[in-house]
């Protein structure tokens, strides 16, 4: 599957000197993007990324700049957002060292890294993966509490899945 936001570099083209390049997402890409990450719209994208060889291992580090709408997680209301997100990977050819088995665990460095899959590096992909990560996985707009009240809630914390049970606790301690 090709990816929304591909751009494609060839990994033997990076060298040990930096190389900086600016990536946009056109209107297309965009809205495709939107629909992969369940946003009302994505109104800008782009990367400034530097990519470079250090030791044998290609590093990428930039920052991704967007305007998205996300959709508020009580109302719907639409909640527009800026991201500058800054982000640094590297690549490796065996990025975890995958022997067959079926459990891997990932260091804290691991967590950077990312596998060199045959000779390409994506980085239409990399920063659409950097801004699903950047984005507030419940976003609330100012009329949430009033709504939740509305709903029989008084807020945030009365939403849980363990708020009818301390009503039930707090009717009990009252008897």
């Amino acid at each position: 599957m090709t990816p929304e936001f591909s751009r494609i570099v060839e990994a033997d083209t990076v060298s040990d000197a930096p190389r900086r390049m600016e990536i946009g997402a056109d209107e297309t890409e965009r809205r495709r993007l939107a629909g992969r990450f369940r946003l009302k719209s994505i109104d800008r994208l782009s990367a400034v990324i530097t990519l470079s060889r250090r030791a044998g291992i290609i590093h990428a580090e930039g920052t991704v700049d967007a305007a998205v709408v996300q959709a508020c997680v009580v109302t719907d209301e639409p909640i527009p957002a800026e991201l500058q997100t800054p982000f640094s990977v590297r690549f490796l050819d065996d990025a975890f060292g995958h022997s067959g088995e079926d459990e891997v665990e990932l260091s804290a460095a691991d967590c950077e890294t990312l596998p060199l899959e045959g000779n390409q590096i994506d980085l239409g992909e990399l920063a659409a993966e950097t801004l699903a990560l950047a984005l507030d996985p419940y976003p609330r707009s100012a009329a949430a509490d009033e709504t939740l009240r509305e709903l029989g809630t008084a807020g945030e914390q009365d939403a849980g899945p363990f708020a009818a049970l301390q009503g039930l606790k707090d009717q009990l301690d009252k008897d």
